[in-house]
């Protein structure tokens, strides 16, 4: 049980550094990047893979049931 909620601050930590870094690249729209431009360079970053990760923990981490034996 601990080691689940261990799991699942790891995963909201890697969520909120990975997504405030794509949030800071919005940004890049006010200077001509069309949204296309835009998720092409996301998927570039190793930001966008560090939110996607940590909202993949989170997620897992909540609805994964628990077995108690």
């Amino acid at each position: 049980m601990l080691f689940r909620f261990f799991l699942l601050f790891i995963g909201f930590g890697l969520a909120v550094a990975g997504g405030v870094s794509v949030l800071a690249y919005l940004n890049l729209l006010t200077v001509g990047y069309s949204l296309t431009d835009y998720f092409l360079f996301l998927l570039g970053r190793i930001e966008f893979y560090v939110f996607v990760v940590g909202i993949l923990i989170v997620w897992i981490m909540i609805y994964l049931p628990l077995n108690k034996k």
